[in-house]
């Protein structure tokens, strides 16, 4: 009877053997191809990214690739002359850092081809958009919260020579300066230049230095950055942007001694301006918690997204000063509500300042604020089935296609916690290779990937940061296959 029993056990043991060795090799079988489909995948994603930077560089810049075009008509080839801003200029460096990144990771994936053809020619491109960027780089002396100081920044517009442009007033304004400053820190990560980290926390000075730290009638720090120093209305473009920013600077100069100089209004008498030394890193940190903190406070509405601005400016919508110890500083301007549109990339960078915050602090407020902004996103900016059955529609008009694009990184950014990002990427996914197999035309997709062209030829003129924005969209998609 033992013997039966002994001999029934390896005969059931013997079968489940198989029976296992069976599942696991069609798992094997399935996993291998779904491997190789992820890996194709990212490497098309990433082709495609380079395809439609090298013939934007061909079409929207002048043979000398130091200026940017605005537009270019596929239709009638004509190239009108407007220059591009520099918000539009730095869709460029931003596509080609995407694109970097993007190639990095296929190296570490055992993608070599595709690195060696295009790492370099892409690090020196880098360079040179970098180097021609100064075309927009021009000096004024501006009277802050704080102090008066002379400034190099980056202008609206494009000065016909380096460190000439007019960036008096309204002719610059501090988003301009944060996606620089993104996309400098980037540079500096996938190159190591000291230059590029050097002149991002120059521009981080800048920046912080425009953020309202006088005092309400409560008592609290009234904060917030306006759109730039020509004007009051403090946009979530002026503030969102630059969290992300801050807290890579802090990791930058977490385990490190290095100082910086804070200029403040002191707490108790609500007027005397004061300074202080702060260690970098706990500086860059703090300021990125509550930029994050007065956007969050102030600009969140009821659908879970975020509003454009805080306006309805009282006693009225002009830059006030106030003399303090026989000094002239500016004074606050009462902003009374929330007002405008609500755009998807002023929900994108505060996903993707959630994602950082939550990285940097381990504080799980982040985490959930990130997954209920990304979900709340998701249904508010995009519409199932409104232009192709089973493809989300987002808004192209407008600047909505580069809105969008920051929407999709902040999803990327999120995706490592909050695996239902990924879902939402895949809508972009969808639509790219809508427009690619329907609509490429001259190597470059329409400004409504799921609607295409205008029929009359002569209203084709497409925006070259919508290029770029998509080429940056396709390399983001393909760092995330390869992170799966």
């Amino acid at each position: 009877m033992k013997v039966f029993k002994k001999l029934q056990f390896i005969f059931v043991a013997s079968v489940s053997m198989v029976m296992v060795t069976h599942v696991h090799a069609e798992h094997s079988v399935s996993f291998s191809m779904h491997t190789k489909g992820r890996q194709a995948l990212q490497e098309q994603n990433l082709t495609r990214a380079i395809e439609l930077v090298d013939r934007s560089m061909e079409v929207y810049f002048s043979t000398d690739r130091q200026a940017m075009h605005r537009f270019y008509n596929p239709d009638t080839k004509v190239r009108p002359e407007e220059k591009a801003s520099i918000w539009m200029y730095s869709a460029s460096i931003e596509a080609v850092n995407a694109i970097l990144s993007g190639l990095r990771l296929q190296k570490e994936k055992g993608n070599h081809s595709l690195f060696e053809k295009n790492y370099k020619r892409y690090v020196d491109l880098l360079a040179q958009l970098h180097d021609n960027a100064a075309y927009y780089l021009g000096s004024f002396n501006l009277i802050s919260f704080t102090q008066t100081q002379d400034w190099t920044v980056y202008a609206v517009d494009r000065a016909r020579e380096k460190g000439a442009a007019n960036a008096t007033g309204v002719l610059n304004v501090y988003d301009d300066q944060m996606w620089m400053i993104r996309e400098l820190i980037e540079a500096y990560h996938l190159t190591g230049k000291e230059t590029y980290l050097k002149e991002a926390e120059y521009l981080t000075a800048y920046v912080l230095d425009g953020w309202d730290c006088t005092f309400n009638d409560q008592g609290n720090e009234n904060g917030g950055i306006p759109w730039g120093p020509g004007y009051v209305t403090k946009h979530a473009c002026s503030n969102a942007p630059m969290v992300s920013p801050l807290v890579w600077l802090h990791e930058i100069y977490k385990k490190k001694k290095d100082q910086i100089i804070y200029k403040y209004i002191d707490a108790k008498d609500k007027q005397s301006r004061r300074s202080k030394s702060l260690l970098k890193s706990d500086f860059y940190l703090d300021f990125a918690k509550r930029i994050y903190a007065w956007q969050k406070g102030h600009l969140l509405n009821n659908k879970g997204v975020y509003d454009d601005m805080m306006g309805d400016c009282y006693p009225a919508c002009s830059i006030a000063y106030e003399i303090v110890d026989g000094v002239k500083y500016r004074k606050n301007t009462q902003l009374r509500k929330a007002v405008g549109t609500s755009f998807s990339y002023n929900s994108g960078t505060m996903i993707s300042g959630a994602a950082d915050l939550y990285r940097a602090t381990r504080a799980k407020i982040y985490l959930e604020d990130g997954e209920k902004l990304t979900n709340a996103s998701f249904q508010y900016f995009a519409k199932l089935g409104s232009q192709v059955p089973a493809h989300y529609t987002y808004a192209s008009d407008g600047f909505n296609n580069w809105f969008n694009g920051v929407l999709l990184r902040g999803f990327l950014q999120i995706s490592p916690v909050f695996e239902k990002a990924g879902i939402y990427m895949d809508s972009f996914q969808q639509n790219l290779d809508y427009g690619y197999a329907h609509f490429l035309r001259s190597g470059l997709l329409p400004p409504d990937l799921l609607g295409g062209w205008h029929a009359d030829k002569d209203k084709n003129n497409l925006e070259g940061m919508f290029m770029f924005a998509y080429a940056a969209q396709y390399a983001m998609l393909s760092q995330y296959e390869a992170g799966k």
